[in-house]
C-alpha cells in the first residue's frame, strides 16, 4: 500500500515515495506539517460595519449617557498611500521637466535677440531700411527686454559687492558676539597689599577666593560674608619668608595648594591651618631619583583635575614630582626634564590636561614636554624643543576646555597657541606682549572662543591691559585697561562667569556683568558697610532727684565708655608702669649702690637690713616671747601631740652632767 510519510515536528522523516495523485490519506503526528497548506474549514466570515450599525451604537450611547468604549483604531488605506505618493512623484519629474523647457527656451530667445541687435547695428551703419519696418509692439518688448538685461548686470555687481559687504558684516557680528561674552559691564577693587600679586585661586564653586603676593601674604576672601568693603577675611604667611608663587584649590574645594619659593609646598584647608608639608629633600645628593623631595626652590604646581589627592609641583632642581595628600614624606613619582642634548634642564611651569591623562611642563630652554600618565615617566610621549626663545622661561600652560588646544606664555614677550593633534607649529602667535614676572599666565574662557592674557607696563607705557583674542580667528576681540600698572594674574571662573586679576600694585580686580554673571563678587557690592555702634548700658538704674539733701543725693549715673576712660586715666586702675627717670645719672639702679645686683638684694631680697656686727642668736631669740605667747606657724601643729620640752640649764657651781653620779 502506497502511504505518504510528511516530515513533522514531533517526528523528524523523509518522504521516500512520491505521491500518486489519486492518494488523498495523510498520515500526520505532532502539531505541524511542512507542504502546501490545506483548505481551512473552519473559518468564519467578518461582516462589515454598516452606517445603520453606527447610528444604533451612537443612539445606544446617548441613552445610556456613556462617552465611549475606548479609543478608536486608527484605520490606514493603503492603496490611498500609493496612489498619493506616485502622483507626487509625477508631479516632480513634470515641474522639473518644465523647468528644463523653459531654461531652453530663454537661452534661444537670448540668442535670437543678440542676431537682432547686430542686425539692428548694420542697419544703423547704412541707414538704409530693407524690407517692412519693425512694429512697435516688437520694438517696445526688445526695450524692455534691454533693460532688464541692464537691471540684472546692476543686480550682478550689487550682488557681489553685497557678498563682500556680508562678509565683513559676518565678520563684525562674529567679533560683536564674541566681545558681548566678556563680562566687563562693572568692575570691582579688591585691595591685597602693596606689592605685586603673583598668585590667584577661586574655588569650584566660587565662594572664596585666595591671593598670593611677593610679599609673603596669602589673603583669603569670603564673597557671602564680605560688604562692599571688600576686606579680607585672614591674611596669614604660610611660607614665612618666600614669595608665593602658586595657588591652587583642589577639585572639591576643600584644601588649597600654595607654592612658594621654598623646596616645600604646602596644603592648607579652607581657612588656612596647615593640612600636611612635603618634605626636603637631600641637596648634596646629585642623583634626584635617591631624594623624597625636592632641594631646590619650587617654580609652579597643579591638582590633579579628577583625582582629589594627588598633586603636581615642579622645581629648580630639574625634577617634577607627583605627591599624594596624606603621605608627605616622599613624592610617589619623579619626572626628569631633559634638554636636547641629555641635560638637564628647569621647568618652569607645569600642568595637567582636562582628563588627567597627560603631565605636561614647559622648561627654560623653551622647550614643551608632555608624558602619558598611564605610562612610566621615562621619555616624554610629545616634545616640542623650540616652542620658545631658549634661556626665556615658559610662565605658564594651560589646557583648553576640550582638550584640544594649548596656549603657551613666555617671557620672550610672545603667546602661542597649539593644536595637539598637530604640534610640529604653532596655529597662532601673539608677538609684543611684556611680561616682566615670570608668572605671568593665559588661558581659556569657558567655551574655548577666547584666550586672554595679561601685558605688563612697558617704557612709555601708563597702563596695563587685559587682551582677549579669537581662537579661530585670531583677532583681538577686546581690550580692557585695568590700571596703572603690570598685569600678571588672569583667571574666568567658569561658574561665576566673572574676571579676577591681579595687578602689580597689589590690587587684585574682580570685573562682572550684572546679567550675565551670579553671584561673587555681586553679592558684595549691594552690602553696605555698617559701622558698629557703641551701646551705653547703665551699669545701675537710678532714680535722680536733683533737690533731695546732700545725705541722698546720689551721683548722676555714668556710661561705662566714660568710667573706662576715667579709669585709664587713674595709675592704678590702669596699672601704669613707672615713667622714665628724666633726670640725674645712673636712674634708679644708681641710689642703692650702682648696680643691678645690689638694686636687687636692697629692694627685693632684703625687706630690712641687718648690722654685720649683730649677733645672729639674739636676732632670733628677739621674736622668742613673740612666738610663745602667740604661737602661729609650728606650735599649734604639734600641740596635742607634742610632749612638755625641758631645757637643760647652765649649772656653773656643780659638776659636769657626765660625772654626776646616776640616783
Amino acid at each position: 500500500m502506497n502511504t505518504k510519510r510528511i516530515i513533522t515536528f514531533g517526528k523528524i522523516s523523509k518522504d521516500l515515495k512520491r505521491e500518486t495523485p489519486g492518494s488523498t490519506e495523510s498520515v500526520s503526528s505532532g502539531f505541524g506539517t511542512f507542504g502546501k497548506k490545506s483548505v481551512e474549514t473552519n473559518v468564519t466570515k467578518m461582516n462589515e460595519i454598516r452606517p445603520e450599525d453606527e447610528e444604533e451604537t451612537q443612539n445606544l450611547k446617548q441613552v445610556m449617557g456613556i462617552s465611549g468604549f475606548g479609543k478608536k483604531a486608527k484605520s490606514f488605506d493603503v492603496q490611498e498611500m500609493l496612489e498619493n505618493i506616485t502622483k507626487t512623484i509625477k508631479s516632480n519629474k513634470s515641474s522639473a521637466e518644465q523647468a528644463r523647457t523653459n531654461e531652453k527656451e530663454t537661452k534661444s530667445n537670448e540668442q535670437s535677440e543678440k542676431e537682432k541687435d547686430n542686425d539692428a547695428d548694420d542697419n544703423d551703419e547704412d541707414d538704409d531700411l530693407i524690407g517692412p519696418p519693425i512694429p512697435l509692439e516688437l520694438q517696445n518688448s526688445t526695450n524692455t527686454e534691454s533693460t532688464t538685461k541692464v537691471k540684472n548686470r546692476d543686480n550682478d555687481d550689487n550682488d557681489d559687492s553685497d557678498e563682500d559687504d556680508k562678509e565683513s558684516d559676518t565678520e563684525e557680528e562674529s567679533l560683536d558676539g564674541l566681545k558681548d561674552k566678556i563680562p566687563c559691564t562693572h568692575e570691582v577693587t579688591m585691595t591685597h597689599g602693596t606689592k605685586a600679586v603673583t598668585a590667584i585661586a577661586a574655588d569650584p564653586s566660587g565662594a572664596r577666593l585666595a591671593s598670593g603676593s611677593i610679599d609673603y601674604d596669602v589673603c583669603f576672601w569670603d564673597f557671602a560674608g564680605m560688604d562692599s568693603s571688600m576686606r579680607s577675611f585672614r591674611t596669614l604667611q604660610p611660607c614665612e619668608n618666600h614669595p608665593i608663587k602658586c595657588l591652587q584649590y583642589s577639585m572639591t574645594g576643600d584644601v588649597i595648594l600654595v607654592i612658594s619659593g621654598s623646596a616645600q609646598a604646602k596644603v592648607l584647608d579652607r581657612d588656612g591651618f596647615e593640612k600636611c608639608e612635603t618634605v626636603k629633600g637631600d641637596q648634596y645628593i646629585t642623583d634626584m631619583a635617591c631624594t623624597k623631595g625636592h632641594t631646590a626652590g619650587l617654580n609652579s604646581g597643579c591638582w590633579h583635575p579628577f583625582t582629589k589627592e594627588e598633586y603636581l609641583t615642579c622645581s629648580q632642581d630639574s625634577t617634577c614630582r607627583i605627591w599624594i595628600l596624606y603621605r608627605p614624606r616622599s613624592h610617589k613619582y619623579l619626572i626628569k626634564c631633559r634638554a636636547q642634548n641629555g641635560v638637564k634642564t628647569i621647568p618652569t611651569t607645569c600642568g595637567y590636561s582636562r582628563e588627567g591623562n597627560v603631565v605636561a611642563c614647559g622648561c627654560v630652554d623653551g622647550s614643551i614636554q608632555m608624558w602619558d600618565h598611564r605610562k612610566n615617566f621615562v621619555n616624554p610621549s610629545l616634545v616640542q624643543r623650540h616652542a620658545h626663545t631658549q634661556g626665556s622661561e615658559i610662565s605658564s600652560l594651560n589646557f583648553s576646555y576640550l582638550g584640544h588646544m594649548l596656549a603657551t606664555r613666555s617671557c620672550d614677550d610672545t603667546m602661542k597657541l597649539w593644536d595637539l593633534r598637530a604640534f610640529k607649529a604653532p596655529v597662532f602667535e601673539a608677538k609684543n606682549l611684556y611680561s616682566r614676572y615670570d608668572t605671568t599666565d593665559c588661558m581659556f574662557n569657558p567655551d574655548d572662543s577666547i584666550l586672554i592674557t595679561g601685558e605688563s607696563l612697558n617704557r612709555g607705557q601708563t597702563t596695563g591691559r587685559i587682551l582677549f583674542y579669537d581662537t579661530k580667528t585670531f583677532d583681538l576681540v577686546n581690550e580692557i585697561n585695568v590700571t596703572n600698572s603690570h598685569v600678571i594674574k588672569t583667571l574666568w571662573h567658569p561658574k561665576l562667569n566673572q574676571i579676577f586679576i591681579g595687578c602689580g600694585n597689589g590690587i587684585v580686580k574682580v570685573y562682572y556683568d550684572t546679567k550675565k554673571s551670579l553671584r561673587g563678587a555681586k553679592l558684595c557690592v549691594v552690602k553696605t558697610h555698617l559701622k558698629q555702634k557703641h551701646i551705653e548700658v547703665m551699669s545701675t538704674q537710678q532714680i535722680i532727684t536733683p533737690h533731695a539733701l546732700p545725705l541722698f543725693r546720689q551721683d548722676r549715673p555714668k556710661s561705662v565708655r566714660k568710667q573706662m576712660e576715667k579709669d585709664r586715666l587713674d595709675p592704678v586702675k590702669s596699672r601704669r608702669p613707672d615713667l622714665p627717670i628724666t633726670s640725674g645719672q645712673g636712674g634708679r639702679v644708681a641710689s642703692s649702690g650702682g648696680t643691678l645686683s645690689s638694686y636687687v638684694i636692697r629692694n627685693l631680697g632684703l625687706s630690712k637690713r641687718i648690722e654685720d656686727d649683730q649677733d645672729p642668736r639674739e636676732a632670733i631669740l628677739k621674736y622668742a616671747k613673740e612666738a610663745e605667747e602667740n604661737p602661729y606657724w609650728i606650735a599649734p601643729a604639734y600641740k596635742k601631740t607634742q610632749p612638755k620640752t625641758i631645757f637643760q640649764t647652765d649649772e656653773q657651781d656643780g659638776a659636769s652632767s657626765a660625772k654626776k653620779p646616776k640616783t
